[in-house]
């Protein structure tokens, strides 16, 4: 199988094994596990914050920052496309109390005008904003890194009212070195950041949450109240030392990426634009079949997938898929492309 689903899917290397066998580990929860400890300041330095905590998701990540920057019961602007919305299971709502007003945003980020005409104080009526979601690389949108200048002129715009900012940066990576930009400057206009160790990176498990000290003092709080309190954590936070050094290698799959955008989009009946990053996303509405049947058809050759609309597919390369492994995939799909009758 040429896994293509996610950049999820990797497996962890000899190294990462190894690291997790000899890792120094202690009580995560009374902070004396000193891998952990290791981990979150490596994790910290390198996107300019004063302090990081370790959690097991993305997702927690994402939902422990909107339950210490907001009231229950305010608003949480999003992208209607947004992770947050999409694919965390109503947690903004069911963990943080709050609701989300969405906006149709180019390229995933609201426009300063978006934030301003959306953003309101608490009335008799109303509960008032409390929070501004972004993130980067937008996922929905395919991949797409957005400039440093378009976070901070959607931060300033928030933080004009009084709103904290947090980054799903769960590709954060994917976006620095897609636009040439240091983490630390990309995330200084927001509040909180968190970036995921197992997508892309090559990590087993975990994601990074990072912000001012006062700010992570409260998210280890809520991190335990999630369930998210680990004891020996150093077995897992080991590898994702050795997780971070792969950043710079994320360019090869861009490259990768590039290649399959290519060969798709030269297939009668899809149509797959250049990609920014390491994700694909091919309309096959041309062919003869809509988006679950081609997946299907490609998981009988051995190439996954997975559908992201009624007539699209979303494509993503990763450290575990070569080139040539790209090229046998293309060769997998023209198969499935031309096999009964597509046109």
């Amino acid at each position: 199988m040429i896994d293509l689903r996610s950049d999820t899917v990797t497996r962890p290397s000899d190294a990462m094994r190894d690291a997790a066998r000899d890792a120094d580990v202690g009580d995560d929860v009374y902070g004396d596990d000193p891998t952990v400890n290791d981990l979150e300041r490596r994790a910290a330095e390198l996107v300019g914050c004063e302090a990081a905590l370790f959690v097991p998701t993305g997702t927690m990540g994402n939902q422990i920052a909107a339950r210490v920057h907001a009231d229950a019961g305010t608003e949480a602007i999003v992208d209607r496309e947004a992770h947050v919305v999409r694919w965390e299971v109503g947690g903004l709502a069911r963990h943080a109390s709050l609701q989300t007003r969405t906006v149709d945003a180019e390229r995933g980020v609201p426009t300063p005008e978006q934030i301003h005409a959306t953003c309101h104080a608490a009335d008799l009526h109303r509960p008032g904003t409390g929070l501004l979601c972004l993130e980067n690389t937008h996922n929905a949108r395919g991949g797409v890194a957005v400039p440093v200048d378009r976070i901070r002129a959607a931060a300033d715009a928030a933080h004009d009212h009084g709103v904290p900012v947090h980054l799903d940066g769960a590709r954060l990576f994917n976006a620095c070195v897609a636009l040439d930009a240091d983490p630390a400057e990309m995330v200084a206009p927001v509040d909180s950041v968190l970036f995921c160790l197992s997508k892309g990176l090559g990590a087993p498990v975990g994601s990074m949450l990072a912000g001012s000290e006062k700010f992570v003092a409260e998210a280890r709080r809520m991190r335990k109240l999630h369930g998210g309190g680990m004891r020996q954590a150093g077995i897992i936070a080991a590898p994702g030392l050795l997780a971070l050094k792969n950043r710079d290698r994320l360019a090869v799959d861009h490259e990768n990426a590039e290649r399959l955008a290519a060969g798709l989009d030269a297939l009668d009946g899809v149509s797959a634009p250049t990609p920014e990053t390491n994700i694909v996303v091919a309309d096959v509405s041309g062919t003869d079949r809509d988006a679950a049947g081609f997946v299907d058809a490609c998981t009988d050759r051995d190439v996954g997938a997975v559908p992201v609309g009624d007539a699209t597919v979303r494509f993503c390369t990763h450290l575990d898929v070569g080139r040539e492994d790209v090229d046998r995939a293309l060769e997998r799909i023209e198969a499935a492309v031309y096999s009964s009758g597509s046109t």
